[in-house]
């Protein structure tokens, strides 16, 4: 039997979800998905067969919440005896590298190049704000938002920080740092106010960071492998998502029966719109659709072999009825007696948090981006910018509000009103059933929602989460719920449709729903067009603020 040293290649970054598409797999080639890797670990740490881990760690950048998941995957293995070591050139070489020093301290050994640095400055939230172009542009921004956190539309309306946004955007920060020095301080045995100091004195060069606890060995990548090579002896390597993919089935695993119960993983991930599941563009990610969803929720619900689902999030939210009405097919397979568990990826906010909140239980990642229960809704108008370039627009129309939403011209006090009573009636809705699913009163949940934004260890202290972990923990939870052994049960991502089925004309409302849409360029007008150029915002009502950089 030919042992095995996995490897993990972390310098390409990593996918939430499998690509939507065939334009998006493409785009994607040989790229692991986060799945793939934790299920790549969990499976190794009882084979035989494997007997360590290696990791390059660097490039671009994970979220935090997805280094928490997988590091934490990379704890369970190592709790197994078997050894993880992580290696780099540099932690940030003249940049930022305190996530990727985060993730590599859950390993067992560090190595960083003698040349490299430890780079591990803390954290920032940073936010980009255009109204100064805007102004020069001739663009009026005309934005309504429930209300003072829900600051999407603050890179449109404002030139800085409100005092609110500035108030959210500390806690963030602060929140994700005391994650990360605790996490730093608990794996290197070192006290958190020395992780601080070191935090404040960096970037350390690689020699000074050995010498303060950071750093276990300083070598280049031959230096790892032979050390590896004398611990281990003759290894095959192998890359971890391969590793899962060729494993070995057993005989028992072969046999058509019996079926073992199947928990569904339902996937939503980007915007939130109605309609079907949008493929990968060309220029822009994936997109959920409320149809989509909604058609795989009932045929869980349907399918006898579906004990349990876990609703795999990791969207900014987007359109209110599309969210609403995910909601209410969550509450209907909770119905019929089959466990539903919400797992918050990167970011479940706004649209995002709605379409959790009535899951039995919501797990979240400390790091995760999560709460902006609120709500917004406007418009650039172009006219002047337009003109400027010598185009204009006219038109002809029926009915004192048929020009409202039009890009030509600002609303007019009448209509402005009429914007208001709809943010106010759709925050009220929004915070009302957050209260519901939540076992909260009203009065208690609107405290905490205003468009605030919350991190999941701060959600989870205020009750927005029932519990902290990622994709596995949800996995257990909803196997607990439904009386299944964790070991003996099928994860099967729904829905699930071929290359060659999506070709296959529909049959049914149900069959066209479960299809994604392929990627077709649509121009509503000239002035669709120059929203996209000006990046003004979706016109999803419960969007949560997309600019914001969290490094």
């Amino acid at each position: 039997m030919t042992a095995i040293l996995l490897e993990l290649d972390l310098t390409r970054g990593v996918l939430t979800a499998p690509p939507a598409s065939p334009v998006a797999a493409f785009r994607a080639r040989h790229l692991p998905t986060l799945r793939d890797l934790v299920t790549s670990l969990r499976k190794a740490a009882s084979d035989e067969q494997v007997l360590g881990l290696v990791a390059h760690v660097g490039g671009p950048a994970l979220t935090l919440a997805q280094t928490q998941e997988l590091r934490d995957a990379v704890l369970a293995f190592r709790a197994s005896g078997k050894k993880a070591v992580a290696w780099t050139e540099s932690f940030g070489e003249v940049g930022a590298g305190t996530v990727p020093y985060y993730l590599a301290s859950g390993f067992d050994e560090i190595w960083v190049q003698p040349s490299g640095d430890v780079g591990i400055t803390g954290v920032s939230v940073q936010a980009t704000f255009l109204r100064g172009a805007l102004d020069k542009a001739g663009v009026v921004p005309q934005f309504g938002k429930r209300h003072e956190f829900k600051t999407a539309a603050d890179t449109f309306t404002e030139k800085e920080m409100t005092g609110p946004a500035k108030e959210m955007a500390s806690r963030l920060a602060a929140s994700a740092y005391e994650q990360i020095i605790d996490g730093i301080a608990s794996a290197r045995r070192l006290e958190p106010s020395v992780v601080r100091e070191l935090v404040d004195r960096a970037p350390l060069a690689a020699a000074d960071a050995e010498q303060a606890g950071l750093v276990d060995r300083l070598g280049y990548r031959s230096d790892v492998y032979d050390a590896l090579k004398a611990r281990l002896g003759e290894t095959t390597l192998l890359l971890a998502e391969r590793y899962v993919r060729r494993r070995p089935r057993s005989l028992q695993e072969n046999l058509p029966w019996p079926k073992k119960p199947v928990v569904a993983v339902v996937q939503v991930t980007g915007g939130i719109t109605v309609g079907r599941n949008k493929g990968a563009g060309l220029f822009g990610g994936p997109g959920t659709g409320s149809d989509t969803i909604g058609a795989a929720l009932r045929a869980v619900g349907e399918d006898k072999d579906v004990r349990a689902v876990v609703l795999r999030i990791d969207s900014p939210g987007g359109s209110y009825v599309a969210s609403d009405a995910i909601r209410h097919e969550v509450l209907r397979l909770r119905a019929t007696g089959k466990p539903v568990v919400a797992s918050m990826a990167s970011v479940a906010a706004s649209g995002g948090y709605y379409v959790a909140m009535p899951a039995d239980v919501v797990v979240a990642q400390p790091g995760t981006i999560t709460g902006s229960i609120g709500v917004l809704a406007g418009k650039g108008v172009l006219r002047d910018a337009l003109g400027r370039l010598g185009i204009t627009s006219e038109g002809v129309s029926e009915g004192q509000n048929a020009r409202m939403f039009s890009a030509q011209e600002e609303f007019t006090p009448d209509q402005w009103a009429r914007l208001e009573e709809t943010l106010d009636r759709i925050y009220a809705d929004f915070v009302a059933k957050a209260a519901e699913d939540r076992g909260m009163t009203f009065n208690a949940l609107e405290k905490l929602a205003r468009g605030r934004v919350w991190t999941g260890a701060d959600a989870h202290s205020h009750n927005l989460v029932d519990e902290l972990g990622g994709l596995e923990r949800a996995l257990e939870l909803a196997c607990q719920k439904a009386g299944l052994d964790r070991d003996d049960i099928t994860v099967s991502a729904r829905p699930h449709k071929s290359f060659l089925d999506q070709l296959k004309p529909p049959t049914t409302t149900e069959d066209l729903a479960i299809r994604s849409q392929a990627w077709l360029p649509t121009l509503d007008g000239l002035t669709t067009t120059a929203y996209a150029a000006l990046a003004l915002p979706p016109t999803g009502l419960l969007t949560m603020p997309i600019t914001w950089n969290l490094q």
